[in-house]
């Protein structure tokens, strides 16, 4: 892969955005190959958290627009959807995926991020979605997902503006969930992510399935996702390991089965 590099440090793999020279810009290349390191490490038994971030000093800064002047209509509608679908793809995932926000989180760059579970960012990361700017909206799943993390009213605001905003505002909002120092990123992500590796998977992936599918459902839906998935962990060996670690005063050992 050229534009996608992937290092595995069990139980996490940090994949890297590699288009530094482009501050890691979206093309159909980096698409691809990301979707291709993702639906790897899904099936990596090694790796329970997937960190995403990017390499030199941007996160992602959106889209390419330098391949925007060959597009049209339909083109145009083709390469939203495959953004689209690699976003869904990364939501969809079975483990934890964690978005290390080290620099600018534009455009498309801010919609991976919020495909993301959680987003840690460092204090000098800016986020916004400045499609208006360019005579455009956010085509990557940004109108649906902003407004479920910040709200209407702000995801509104910052579409419309197309204003950029600091990470300091963005965590204010619920849009990231910790700011750090830069120097105390990686470290800092680090550690969130081995505290989810310590988690039982099953109990997991049902987790991300319920707040995901309830989300897009009515109250009832998503509680019976709820109850559906509470009875399924149940049947695994790492809810028999939790309670009788818990009775035994003992911290548990979850194996994903």
């Amino acid at each position: 892969m050229q534009t996608v590099q992937v290092t595995i440090e069990p139980p996490i793999a940090w994949v890297y955005l590699n288009r530094p020279e482009k501050l890691n810009a979206l093309n159909e290349q980096l698409l691809d190959e990301l979707k291709s390191a993702l639906a790897e490490l899904e099936k990596n038994n090694d790796v329970r958290v997937i960190v995403i971030t990017g390499n030199g000093k941007a996160f992602c800064a959106g889209a390419d627009i330098t391949q925007f002047t060959q597009l049209n209509g339909y083109t145009a509608w083709k390469f939203a959807r495959k953004g689209r679908q690699v976003m869904d793809f990364i939501e969809s995932l079975s483990k934890p995926t964690i978005a290390m926000i080290n620099g600018y989180a534009l455009g498309g760059g801010l919609e991976l991020a919020m495909a993301c579970d959680l987003r840690i960012a460092a204090e000098e990361a800016q986020l916004g979605l400045p499609e208006i700017n360019l005579g455009i909206y956010p085509g990557f799943g940004g109108t649906q997902r902003l407004i479920r993390l910040v709200g209407k009213g702000r995801a509104l605001e910052l579409m419309l503006t197309g204003d950029r905003i600091p990470a300091r505002e963005a965590e204010r909002i619920g849009l990231v969930n910790k700011v750090v120092p830069l120097a105390e990123l990686q470290k800092v992500t680090r550690e969130l992510a081995l505290k989810l590796a310590k988690k039982p998977p099953v109990s997991i992936a049902l987790i991300k399935m319920a707040v995901n599918k309830g989300a897009e459902a009515s109250q009832d839906v998503g509680l019976e996702f709820e109850s559906i998935g509470w009875g399924v962990v149940f049947s695994t060996e790492d809810q028999k390991e939790g309670v009788n670690a818990f009775l035994n005063k003992r911290e548990p050992v979850f194996k994903g089965s």
